[in-house]
C-alpha cells in the first residue's frame, strides 16, 4: 500500500491539471443547449478510464445522455466493487454571483481550505470526488496494487432525476453484477470530524396550482370580493406545519423510524455548534422540530419545504391585476419507512381537504426517491471507515445526511448490494451555488483512503 501511496503523491500536481480540463467542460444536463458539452464531457471521461488501466470501456447510449462503463475483472472469485458517479453538473446561474467564470477552474485559499480549493462548477458536485476513484484506480494499477475487481457507472444525468439511469441498470444487471456500490457525491461532516454517510433521507416532489377566477381581473373593479389565488395558496402552505414545527398532514409520521436513546447519543458524539451553522449562513437564529437538534432535524426527521412560489405578475412596474391561478413547489424529506408515494397521496389528500369551496386545487407529483440507510455493522460500512481512519488518523463516525440520492435505493433493489457513501465533500463547499468548490486536503484524501477501502474490503 506504500507503494501506491508513494504513486499518488509523485502525481498530485498531474492530477489537478488533468481534473481542470475536465471542469472546463460546461456539462449541463439541464440545458439542451449545451448537449454538445455533455457528450465530449462524456467521452473525456471515458478516454481517462482507459488511461487509467481500465478495460471494455464504452459509451453507452440511453434515451438521453449515455452512461460511461468500464471494469477491471483479475478474477471472478474476487469480490467486486461498483464504482459510481456522475459527470453533468448544475447550471451555474446566478452568473453574477461567481467570482470568476464557473467554467475557469482556478485554486484559491480559503478560511477553511488553507492549502486550498478548486473553485469551479462541479468541482465538488461530482467531478472532484468520482475523478477521485478513476486516479485511486490509476495509482492501483500502476502499482499493481488492486485487490478485487472493479466496475465503473458515471452517468450524466443525476442533476435531472437520472432518468434514464433506471432501465440502465435492469437491462444490465449481469454487466454491472457486483458485491458492493462506492459512491462519493456525499460528504464529511466536517475536516476536523471524518464521518461515513449511513442514511440519506427520500424525497416527494411536486407542484400545486389553485385556481380562482376564470381570468385575471382589474384589482379595482373586482378587489374585496373575489378570491385571490395567491393569498389563498399561502394561507394553506402556512397551514402545513404548525407552531411546533410539524407537519400537519394526516398520517405524515405514520411510518417514521424513530431513533432510540442510544443511537441519538451516538450521533450527538457530532460536534453541533448552533453559533459556527448560523455563521456559516449568514442567519440569525434557527428553528425547526421542536425536541430535535439542529443535526438532527437536518438528518433523521422528515421535512416540507416551499421551494418556489408565483403568480400573477412580477415584471417590471405595476399591473394591477388578481391572478387566476397562483402555483407553488413543494419538497418534503423523507425517512424510513416512508414512502415517496405514501407521502404524496396523503398530501394531496391533505392539501384538497384545506382549501377552501371558492377555488380550484391541482396537484401535480413530479419525481421523489426512497430514504436509505446502511448499518454501521455491516462490512462495507466498516472497511470504509478504517480505510478513512487510516488516512484522517481519526476516529470516523457514522453520519446520517439530509441529502437524497434515489439510486442507492435502485440499486439495492435491482443489484441487490449495498452502497458504500465515502464522499469527502463539505456542506460549504456551495455545490448548487456560485463559487462551488473542493478543497485539496479533501480531494488527495479521498484517493488516498480509496485504494484502503478496496483492500479493507477485499480482505473482509
Amino acid at each position: 500500500m506504500q507503494e501506491t501511496l508513494n504513486y499518488i503523491q509523485e502525481n498530485k500536481q498531474r492530477y489537478i491539471d488533468e481534473l481542470f480540463e475536465l471542469l472546463k467542460i460546461a456539462s449541463i444536463s439541464a440545458d439542451p443547449a449545451y448537449k454538445n458539452e455533455v457528450l465530449k464531457c462524456a467521452e473525456m471521461c471515458a478516454q481517462h478510464l482507459k488511461n487509467a488501466g481500465a478495460d471494455a470501456v464504452e459509451v453507452c447510449q440511453t434515451k438521453g445522455y449515455p452512461i460511461v462503463y468500464g471494469e477491471k475483472i483479475l478474477d471472478k472469485n474476487l469480490p467486486t466493487v461498483l464504482v459510481y458517479g456522475h459527470y453533468d453538473v448544475q447550471p451555474p446561474d446566478p452568473l453574477e454571483l461567481w467570482k470568476k467564470p464557473p467554467f475557469e477552474p482556478y485554486i484559491e485559499k480559503t478560511e477553511i481550505h488553507p492549502d486550498g480549493a478548486i473553485f469551479a462548477r462541479g468541482s465538488a458536485d461530482d467531478k472532484g470526488q468520482f475523478f477521485m476513484h478513476i486516479k485511486a484506480f490509476e495509482a492501483m494499477m500502476k502499482t499493481n496494487t488492486l485487490p478485487c475487481n472493479v466496475k465503473f457507472i458515471i452517468e450524466g444525468e443525476e442533476e435531472v432525476g437520472s432518468v434514464s439511469l433506471g432501465d440502465f441498470v435492469n437491462e444490465n444487471k449481469e454487466k454491472l453484477s457486483c458485491d458492493c456500490i462506492l459512491i462519493s457525491d456525499t460528504g464529511l461532516y466536517s475536516k476536523d470530524q471524518p464521518t461515513v454517510t449511513t442514511g440519506l433521507r427520500g424525497l416527494s416532489y411536486m407542484e400545486v396550482e389553485v385556481e380562482g377566477p376564470g381570468r385575471d381581473l382589474h384589482s379595482g373593479l373586482y378587489g374585496g370580493a373575489v378570491p385571490n389565488p395567491i393569498h389563498v395558496l399561502s394561507r394553506m402552505i402556512a397551514q402545513l406545519i404548525d407552531e411546533n414545527g410539524r407537519i400537519t398532514i394526516d398520517g405524515f409520521y405514520d411510518n417514521v423510524l424513530e431513533l432510540s436513546a442510544e443511537e441519538r447519543a451516538e450521533m450527538a458524539k457530532l460536534k453541533d455548534d448552533q453559533e459556527e451553522f448560523k455563521k456559516s449562513i449568514n442567519l440569525k437564529g434557527v428553528e425547526g422540530e421542536q425536541g430535535f437538534t439542529t443535526l438532527e432535524r437536518t438528518s433523521i426527521r422528515p421535512t416540507l419545504d416551499c421551494n418556489g412560489i408565483w403568480g400573477g405578475y412580477t415584471g417590471e412596474g405595476a399591473k394591477t391585476v388578481i391572478p387566476s391561478k397562483a402555483f407553488a413547489k413543494i419538497s418534503m424529506r423523507l425517512v424510513p419507512y416512508q414512502t415517496p408515494e405514501e407521502i404524496t397521496e396523503k398530501f394531496t389528500k391533505y392539501f384538497e381537504k384545506i382549501a377552501p369551496d371558492n377555488v380550484k386545487i391541482k396537484v401535480t407529483p413530479h419525481h421523489g426517491g426512497m430514504p436509505y440507510v446502511l448499518p454501521s455493522d455491516t462490512k462495507e460500512f466498516l472497511a470504509a471507515k478504517k480505510a478513512m481512519e487510516t488516512a484522517f488518523g481519526k476516529e470516523v463516525l457514522p453520519y446520517r445526511s439530509g441529502g437524497s440520492i434515489p439510486i442507492t435505493a435502485m440499486f439495492e433493489q435491482v443489484l441487490g448490494a449495498k452502497s458504500v457513501l465515502m464522499g469527502f465533500g463539505l456542506d460549504s463547499d456551495a455545490i448548487h451555488s456560485p463559487n462551488e468548490h473542493y478543497g485539496l486536503f479533501n480531494f488527495y484524501k479521498g484517493i488516498e483512503s480509496i485504494p484502503l477501502f478496496f483492500e479493507n474490503y477485499a480482505k473482509m
